[in-house]
């Protein structure tokens, strides 16, 4: 999609930062915190308010809920029911689809009614093809919703592993503070070009995503008999791909267990093969907001690690939720924050 490409993404920087230095500067300090609630919402916030600018706050209480509704849809149950069958989880979910739907809908009739359409994703949306005219309302309305709580969703597991590493590990925390002490003293003049000077902090963030991808198991399905090294996969298979132990084949990445960031920085020894790394899929599946959720991450990473050293309560290991739907996320993460210097 038009507004998710990365020329896109790079025109609005200046957009996302503020939020990210909100997170940042609103972090309480001194006490443990659960973390990933918070995170959550700075990435809902932000997600959303790329979506629809102007309109965002609109819309941001129906996006609250439609990602609850999700969470409430994959929590594990002890009976695995049909797809047709109308669980309280699957008619919650349709009630709150419907009401992000209605609350969407004259948003879309106000644009379109005006001329107005805007230059945020859904005015991209909005815009018609040179090849195929407008969409229909209803395919705009139909399509928002996934790619809404996709923004935040997702990101927001990965923040939690990212935050976590910065607290165990400090000196890489320090290189990461380091390079958010050249962003502008205004987030709102951050550029582009200040975010691609943030290379070890982008490194930092492939590489945790490389160790702990937040979505650890992808599905795809052959649309053709396929032969697949040995094995002879027949059309209309579905074929299961697991990040979370491609990531740690010794083949493709040295030392795959160790968290090293600087085999991000150096050509001879970052995965560049394709398929090598799959946080963000690849081919022509892979993950269209790639560009917007390393934008947020990078962002977020660069202005918590700015302003606070980042440390674990003392107590046992975070536990960590591993689930089909769910992805790999860091269930009841808490950290401290002290203002760093």
């Amino acid at each position: 999609m038009r507004g998710l490409r990365a020329q896109a993404v790079a025109a609005r920087i200046g957009e996302i930062a503020p939020r990210a230095v909100q997170f940042a500067d609103q972090w309480p300090t001194g006490q443990d915190v659960e973390i990933l609630p918070l995170v959550r919402q700075a990435l809902e916030e932000i997600g959303v308010s790329y979506l629809f600018s102007e309109d965002a706050p609109a819309l941001l209480p129906f996006a609250s809920q439609l990602f609850l509704a999700r969470e409430v849809l994959v929590r594990p149950s002890r009976w695995v029911w049909p797809r047709w069958v109308p669980t309280p989880a699957r008619r919650f979910r349709t009630r709150q689809q419907v009401a992000f739907t209605d609350a969407l809908r004259p948003i879309v009739q106000r644009r379109r009614s005006s001329g107005r359409l805007g230059d945020d994703m859904l005015g991209q949306l909005l815009r018609p093809s040179s090849r195929y005219g407008p969409l229909p309302d209803e395919a705009v309305l139909d399509t928002l919703p996934g790619i809404t709580v996709a923004t935040f969703e997702t990101p927001s597991r990965a923040a939690g592993w990212i935050l976590l590493h910065l607290a165990r590990h400090p000196q890489a925390a320090a290189r990461v503070a380091a390079e958010a002490a050249l962003l502008p003293a205004d987030p709102a003049a951050t550029t582009s070009a200040h975010l691609d000077g943030l290379q070890y902090t982008q490194a930092l963030i492939h590489e945790v995503l490389r160790l702990y991808p937040p979505s650890w198991l992808l599905t795809r399905r052959a649309p053709r008999r396929t032969q697949l090294a040995d094995y002879t996969i027949d059309a209309g298979s579905t074929v299961l791909v697991c990040p979370y132990t491609a990531h740690r084949d010794a083949r493709e990445h040295s030392e795959p267990d160790r968290f090293q960031p600087e085999r991000w920085l150096d050509d001879s020894g970052s995965p560049a093969k394709p398929g090598a790394f799959l946080s963000f899929g690849t081919g022509p599946h892979g993950c269209e907001g790639a560009a917007l959720a390393m934008a947020m991450l990078t962002l977020l990473t660069a202005h918590t690690a700015g302003r606070h050293h980042l440390s674990e309560p003392p107590g046992p290991e975070p536990s960590y939720q591993v689930a089909t739907f769910e992805g790999l996320a860091t269930a009841g993460l808490r950290l401290r924050a002290t203002v760093r210097g």
